[in-house]
């Protein structure tokens, strides 16, 4: 249900992206998930990782900006129309997506939303009976 997730502050120079994967990849991390936003002087990688605690924790010590966020993963079917019907719920009850990034594999698109209300946001989703990922299954995807 509600996971860990990185969010690491990048400078906008050629390289920071693949010290970070060299520092998790050092550490036996696992990078399951991410997405990348920017601007013109930096971009933020927020990621899924296998051991986010662990991974916290070499990135500090290796001098990146580092914080943990809780998000949620839900997982519904990859065909059209499936996302627009959970965000039609969550919409329907006030909630507000901050920002969200997604991966299919097959015929599952497995889903990671920030919500300005955790607790708004998982009591729809169970009452609507989405299907939510616990944080073990996406540390392992």
């Amino acid at each position: 249900m509600v996971a860990k997730q990185l969010s690491i502050f990048l400078e906008n120079k050629s390289g920071r992206l693949t010290e970070v994967t060299e520092v998790l990849a050092k550490e036996n991390i696992n990078l399951s998930a991410l997405c990348i936003a920017e601007n013109a002087d930096f971009g933020i990688l927020r990621g899924i990782v296998s051991e986010p605690d662990k991974a916290y924790k070499v990135l500090k010590e290796n001098h990146f900006a580092v914080n943990i966020t809780d998000v949620v993963g839900i997982s519904c079917p990859n065909v059209p129309g499936a996302l627009a019907k959970v965000l039609e719920y969550l919409s329907a009850a006030g909630v507000f997506i901050e920002y969200m990034y997604s991966f299919a594999n097959n015929n599952i698109a497995n889903v990671i939303i920030r919500p300005n209300n955790m607790d708004k946001c998982l009591n729809v989703l169970k009452e609507k009976k989405v299907d939510l990922l616990a944080a073990s299954d996406l540390y392992k995807l």
